[in-house]
């Protein structure tokens, strides 16, 4: 068997057994009643009057060591953690822990300035029921208002306390409460007590424990801020990853630059836009990412740091490795911290290549079509088919075009042909009306339709001596074989107007009997003349000058269609 180790024997206790030994010697010797000379009595009692004395002292450092020792303990502990009640328990134990209470309150002032108690524990280092909190609140509140500890070794007999009701009622006894300060703000009390010994504590308990208070105060304060930080960066980060979010989302290119002009932030939609991802923008100059566009960015920037002041709807047009052509428009502005420092520039860039495309497309549109019919389109709910309406036609081609075309190169044929069509196209857009199409040498427009026009026959009779006029005009610009001539043909009726075609080649057209009695009319009028059918005449006969021309027999028709040559317009 292994010998049992013994304690280790302290220096008090052997100093205290020392001077018990000394006393005995000295009281061996007065009792044999030796002749001894009384210097030596003497010397033996001072010995043990001195070994006791220093027995005493050697006691009190000890007593001190522990106390440093358990304050040294007390700091690891509560500095061990920066959870708020994680702390807590920590502070709560080691208190119960250090003066043998029975239980344990830590209190804290909550928002409202109220104390409240955020944990609660007892001597087995368990948490105790809200239910069994038995406290006394007079001495708590002694605390809280002098903010000083108040310790009574028996809370029965105190004539400070002892005829309040809770500590009658809570049988309370031993009690110890100091406040808990950071620097001189009272943050809350550490309350401890024993409800069946009496004089567990003493003032070098108070003491000790007012020191610990003041360095638990120190580590839940830590905590506190350190729980406020993190709820502020969670709160950051989530303010982030929404911002982080939107600016992913947005549509527009988003590029921030510093005061060297070195890209530091740039978004998913400026990738896309300048055809590199973020590893090839961020930390380069601007000048690096759009070279092509080096000399008017830089006169912007310089414009920017000159006056401070944002420059807005830049639109430029260059060429990039991978697109090709692109059209961009920029709005720059100084970015700006907190302190309105400005610290480089944000570049908003918008990608308009596509939509000039559109427009441009439309331009080209609006030249054949009436701008009422392109705003009335909606390509998401096309329907092939269309509606009767009541409109008039108009028909107008290019006599002597077929034989003038014998002579002509392509080139020159096609550019003549297109001064005569855009002649035909301008007098019609000019009244308002709706070119259906070209054919050929021919013109095919209608007036009424899409958006009504009480007066669109007058309209279209008017649209025609535009076109008589403008072709005089460029007699003068033409050589005199390009001196052609128009033909018009003019009829009122109703007609299907709508899609016709199916859901892959659509064409916006009038079908009816009388597009083709128009159609017939055209074919038989003279060089810049102008015939309508009596449907037409009947209603612009009080604006018009006309006269009655030979009935036309025209193909598909049993009967001649009455017709009138328009002169002009009344009182002009």
């Amino acid at each position: 068997m292994k010998p049992e180790k013994k304690s280790p024997v302290s220096l008090n206790d052997q100093i205290l057994a020392l001077g018990k030994q000394a006393g005995r010697v000295r009281a061996s010797l007065q009792s044999l009643q030796t002749t001894l000379p009384s210097q030596t009595l003497e010397t033996l009692a001072q010995l043990e009057s001195v070994l006791d004395r220093i027995g005493q002292r050697v006691a009190e450092l000890e007593e001190e060591r522990r106390s440093l020792l358990a304050l040294a303990d007390i700091g690891q502990a509560v500095n061990s953690t920066l959870e708020p009640d994680e702390v807590l328990r920590v502070v709560m134990d080691t208190i119960i822990r250090l003066t043998e209470a029975e239980r344990g309150f830590l209190m804290l002032r909550d928002a409202g300035g109220e104390m409240v108690t955020r944990v609660a524990r007892n001597w087995e280092q368990e948490s105790i029921n809200p239910g069994e909190f038995a406290i006394s609140r007079t001495i708590i509140q002694r605390v809280i208002d002098s903010a000083e500890a108040v310790l009574t070794t028996n809370a029965q007999e105190d004539p400070r306390f002892g005829g309040q009701e809770s500590i009658v009622a809570y049988n309370l006894r031993s009690i110890l409460c100091v406040p808990l300060k950071v620097r001189t703000e009272l943050i809350g009390v550490i309350y401890t007590d024993n409800r069946i010994r009496t004089g567990i504590f003493n003032e070098a308990e108070r003491d000790l424990l007012q020191i610990f208070a003041n360095q638990a105060a120190i580590a839940i304060e830590n905590a506190r801020l350190f729980a406020s930080v993190r709820r502020t960066l969670a709160e950051v980060t989530e303010l982030k990853n929404l911002m982080d979010n939107v600016f992913a989302s947005i549509a527009s290119g988003v590029i921030t630059a510093d005061v060297q002009d070195q890209i530091t932030l740039c978004n998913r939609a400026a990738e896309t836009i300048l055809g590199h991802n973020t590893t090839d923008l961020i930390g380069h100059r601007l000048e690096e990412v759009m070279p092509t566009l080096s000399e008017d960015l830089r006169q912007h920037l310089d414009a920017i740091r000159r006056t401070d002041k944002p420059i807005v709807g830049v639109e430029v047009s260059h060429t990039l490795p991978q697109r090709g052509a692109v059209d961009w428009r920029l709005n720059l502005s100084p970015l700006k911290d907190a302190d309105q420092t400005t610290q480089g520039v944000a570049i908003v860039l918008d990608d308009m290549t596509e939509r000039k495309k559109l427009e441009a497309q439309r331009r080209l549109l609006e030249r054949m079509v009436s701008p009422a019919v392109l705003d009335q389109i909606d390509p998401d709910s096309l329907v092939v088919g269309g509606k009767r309406v009541d409109i008039t036609i108009l028909f107008a081609d290019i006599r002597g075009f077929t034989s003038y075309s014998e002579s002509q190169s392509p080139e020159d044929l096609v550019s003549v042909l297109n001064q005569y069509l855009a002649a035909g196209a301008e007098a019609v857009l000019a009244q308002e009306g709706t070119v259906d199409k070209f054919l050929g040498d021919a013109v095919m427009a209608w007036f009424n339709a899409p958006l009504p026009q009480p007066d669109h026959t007058l309209r279209a009779v008017r649209a025609a001596l535009d076109l008589r006029q403008a072709v005089e005009k460029l007699y003068a610009e033409l050589p005199e074989k390009a001196r052609l001539a128009f033909g018009v043909g003019i009829h009122y009726g109703d007609a299907v107007l709508g899609w016709i075609g199916t859901n892959k080649r659509l064409e916006y057209t009038a079908i009816s009997d009388a597009v083709n009695t128009a159609k017939r009319i055209q074919e038989n009028s003279s060089k810049n003349q102008i015939l309508i059918s009596r449907e037409a005449y009947e209603r612009v006969k009080t604006r018009v000058e006309a006269i009655p021309y030979a009935p036309l027999r025209v193909k598909g028709k049993q009967e001649p269609v009455e017709v009138f040559e328009v002169v002009g317009l009344k009182g002009q």
